[in-house]
């Protein structure tokens, strides 16, 4: 049988850091498009967003749990 894959955890947390990183910078950057009349664009980069601060989040703290 085949041995069971064990978890890099740093890699985890690394990359969860990252996609939190990227989330606050689309969050920090959405006010541009709104003030240029561009509220789609707004919107949609806000739930980008958020949707990669959930999943960094998640990773970030999966990395932590042993």
């Amino acid at each position: 049988m085949s041995e069971p894959r064990t978890r890099n955890a740093r890699r985890e947390r690394l990359v969860g850091l990252l996609l939190l990183g990227i989330a606050v910078v689309l969050l920090l950057s959405s006010p541009t498009w709104f003030s240029r009349d561009e509220s789609a664009v707004a919107f949609a980069q806000i739930v980008v967003a958020l949707v990669l601060a959930g999943i960094g989040g998640f990773l970030v703290k999966r990395a932590q749990t042993p």
